[in-house]
């Protein structure tokens, strides 16, 4: 049996996390929007889908990945109770949840890290949550 060869499931993983946070109803009322680019004139608060890594966790019989991508929670209300908020519905939605990631078997998703900072440019009223999650996947069957 010949093995198909490796193709990154990096951006089939962003939209399946793009997908699943513009579905969310909690989302949507807290008033978050979900870019993985984001427009000069965005609206707080709002999601980034960032930046990712990715290593190899393959199989005898085929192909894995161990993919991390980066979301970033950005709002201007003060102190850090909403991008908090925000980020615990990420971490509901994401963590030890299934992901429909076209093109390969979904092992698992598993929240890995977070870090509140506040922007230190002036006026300093920014807050952004970093969130980073650790998707396993292999390739389809």
């Amino acid at each position: 049996m010949s093995i198909p060869p490796p193709v990154s499931p990096m951006l089939a993983i962003q939209g399946a996390i793009r997908s699943r946070l513009l579905a969310d109803s909690a989302l949507q009322a807290l008033g978050v929007t979900v870019y993985d680019y984001l427009p000069e004139t965005t609206a707080y608060p709002f999601v980034v889908i960032g930046e990712a890594t990715e290593i190899p966790a393959n199989a005898h019989d085929r192909y894995g990945w161990e993919t991390v991508p980066t979301l970033h929670v950005w709002d201007k209300r003060k102190g850090f109770a909403r991008v908090l908020q925000i980020g615990g519905r990420l971490t509901a939605l994401l963590d030890h949840q299934p992901l429909a990631v076209p093109g390969y078997d979904h092992i698992v998703t598993r929240f890995e890290f977070a870090q509140p900072l506040t922007d230190p440019e002036p006026p300093g009223d920014i807050r952004h949550l970093v969130h980073r999650y650790r998707v396993i996947t292999a390739q389809t069957r």
